[in-house]
């Protein structure tokens, strides 16, 4: 665990390093590329200032994401149960992640006002997509040598599903839910975007409007620490829940 954490620890103190010695020895303006160091000195000072930008994106990141695996979820056990509903509604599922959020966004403003319900339907609309589609594919993908010997003891269509299928699509379950916990905090500062009165999204929009530039990149460090504490907490469960197979909880 040491070793693989030691050398990304490496080339991002390297990569701030190098930032840090560009930016004073080119005399880069502050407005333009501020010096890490910059930020850092602006992410302690404003803390007052953005501390409850953080926490209404991580109260509607959370929402949001619920819901999102939620409905992933039912899709597809719904189309993995229902093989004629897959074959008619997987390719729209497909179109669906075509249509650029940026685009969607304004009209989900539109038709539901600019209140809660359009910006927990856009991280909806960006986390349902990876858990429905890895499920799916972990459904499908049960070895068909166990489904043939539990069919011949005599097992249901329900007993296959809950004691064989469901438990061996749980992996690729947990890497849907990666994905998502990762594109739920994007999502989230998207919708803020919209228009909100708080948020990492608000806070990102009012500092670039008024080139506060290493006020922008204190709203990007802080996206950044969310999606890894999210993704370390699935993974933290991923651990836990995958005990029963070997080599799994590993990664």
């Amino acid at each position: 665990m040491f070793r693989k954490s030691f050398l990304p620890v490496i080339v991002i103190i390297s990569i701030l390093i190098i930032w840090e010695g560009s930016s004073r020895v080119l005399d880069i303006p502050t407005w333009v590329l501020p010096a890490p160091t910059v930020i850092i000195q602006e992410a302690v000072s404003g803390w007052d200032n953005y501390q409850h930008h953080i926490l209404s994106t991580v109260m509607l990141t959370v929402s949001g994401f619920a819901i999102g695996v939620s409905v992933g979820l039912v899709i597809a056990i719904v189309l993995h149960v229902l093989p004629k509903i897959r074959e008619a509604l997987y390719p729209l599922l497909i179109m669906s992640q075509n249509i650029p959020i940026i685009v969607l966004a304004p009209l989900l403003v539109i038709w539901f006002g600019f209140g809660v319900t359009p910006k927990l339907l856009i991280i909806t609309l960006v986390c349902f997509f990876p858990i429905a589609v890895s499920t799916i594919d972990g459904l499908r993908h049960t070895n068909p040598e166990l489904i043939h010997y539990v069919k011949m003891a005599g097992a249901t269509k329900r007993q296959i599903f809950t004691k064989l299928e469901l438990p061996h699509a749980v992996p690729q379950m947990f890497s849907g839910l990666k994905i998502s916990a990762t594109y739920s905090v994007m999502g989230a500062v998207i919708s803020e975007w919209l228009g909100a009165n708080q948020g990492i999204g608000v806070y990102m929009t009012l500092a670039s409007s008024s080139f506060r530039t290493d006020r922008v990149f204190v709203a990007i460090l802080f996206i950044m620490i969310l999606c890894l504490i999210f993704f370390a907490i699935i993974i933290a469960a991923e651990k836990i829940i995958l005990k029963w197979h070997p080599g799994k909880g590993d990664q």
